[in-house]
């Protein structure tokens, strides 16, 4: 939760800041400029950057008023958070079984017992007989069934014994040989109880005492690279086609406005909305998940920035290029798609084939997935980060030569 008060107390220094800048203005309304009363012309240099920051401040403004913006870049990758956040925070796995015991002794009604109490297993109370077990089993409703014969746990020479058996089909081999191994383990614990024989040999689990990366830490760090996609990306490819269709870029196409200008102007803004977006998204992440940020936030916030404008890039080409939304959302799905599933966005490229790893390894969001992870999770630098910022400036002047070479007013 220290990221929560953090971001807490930037929010109201902020807002105090804003609110004492009105007060003075109001109670001094002759004030006026410093250039006014020296009768000085701003330079040029002044006269960019005031471009630059009047563009910034309206797009930031425009952003915050629409509500279909706000939720595809706030409300819609929480939802995905929420979803893989889920998945990701239970470490068990649970299997859906049918459990029919044809025993009447004593240990099979403890065994049972055992059965239904495991976090292992979800039995089915329906399944009765094994003609219903096999056609659930069909049908894929249950992935096996554990059997207990009539003389499972009858006792022979004093001592409880029986098989267990498993019911499985062809589509389930894998679950069935868990299954199978997690009751044999139940059973071995039995067996070490009524048989004092140590086996010769056995298994040890020895901890490192070092914390390694979860579930969870992919999760967030490739949802953090999916919001930076759906800002940079889906948020230029939409609205630049529908300011080209206003007639909105031809007439600020006569104006003293460059491109390079247009261009710093919607990258600051869009950095902007992104910080305040992820922002958002770690803090439910570590409120509902238990999500840790390890690194510096000052560094996690300037790399993310750089990722921005990264991405945003290719926002900026497509929809700078693009007429209209007919030609702009299929390219940008052609773009988008590949980076979604292949850079780490929705599971880590560990899990992926050798060769499609180092083809992923080439994609402009993999260095940005890559570097928050490391930075968010494991406490690296910027200094220990290198490879990652220096694909991400190559990505850069790659995109942006391509931008500027493109984009077009009308």
């Amino acid at each position: 939760m220290k990221i929560f008060w953090v971001v807490a107390l930037i929010l109201v220094i902020a807002r105090i800041g804003w609110r004492i800048s009105r007060l003075i203005r109001k109670n001094q309304p002759g004030v006026r400029p410093i250039k006014a009363e020296t009768n000085k012309e701003p330079s040029q240099h002044q006269r960019n950057l005031f471009t630059i920051w009047v563009f910034a401040k309206i797009s930031v403004r425009r952003y915050f008023r629409d509500r279909l913006a706000l939720f595809f870049t706030v409300a819609f990758p929480l939802i995905f958070l929420l979803v893989f956040g889920s998945l990701s925070k239970g470490n068990s796995v649970t299997f859906h079984v049918g459990l029919i015991n044809q025993s009447s002794s004593a240990f099979s009604q403890e065994f049972v017992g055992d059965i239904n109490n495991s976090k292992s297993f979800n039995v089915d109370k329906t399944v009765t007989t094994l003609a219903i077990a096999k056609d659930k089993m069909s049908k894929s409703e249950i992935d096996a069934t554990i059997v207990l014969p009539a003389e499972f746990g009858v006792p022979k020479d004093g001592i409880p014994s029986g098989q267990a058996q498993i019911y499985y089909d062809e589509n389930n081999v894998q679950a069935a040989q868990t299954i199978g191994s997690v009751v044999q383990g139940q059973l071995e614990g039995v067996n070490t109880q009524l048989v004092k024989i140590k086996p010769p040999f056995s298994v040890k689990n020895v901890e490192t005492n070092s914390g390694g990366l979860s579930k969870l830490d992919y999760t967030v760090s490739g949802l953090l690279g999916f919001s930076i996609i759906g800002l940079g990306i889906f948020g230029p490819v939409n609205y630049f086609p529908e300011m080209k269709k206003q007639g909105v870029l031809r007439r600020l196409h006569i104006t003293p406005l460059r491109v390079w200008q247009f261009f710093v102007s919607s990258v600051l803004s869009n950095a902007v909305i992104g910080l305040f977006s992820i922002a958002i998204m770690i803090i439910v992440a570590a409120a509902l998940f238990g999500f840790k940020m390890v690194g510096n936030y000052f560094e996690l916030a300037a790399f993310i920035t750089l990722g921005i404008l990264c991405i945003f890039g290719i926002g900026l080409a497509i929809g700078g290029w693009a007429r209209n939304e007919r030609q702009a959302a299929p390219l940008a799905n052609v773009i988008v798609f590949p980076m979604m599933f292949l850079s780490g966005t929705f599971f880590p490229r560990y899990a992926m084939p050798v060769w499609l790893q180092h083809v992923s390894a080439y994609l402009p969001l993999t260095p940005v997935i890559d570097g928050i992870r490391m930075i968010a999770t494991e406490g690296k630098h910027l200094t220990q980060i290198g490879p990652q910022l220096g694909w991400v400036a190559v990505w850069t002047i790659i995109i942006y030569a391509v931008a500027f070479r493109v984009f077009r007013w009308e």
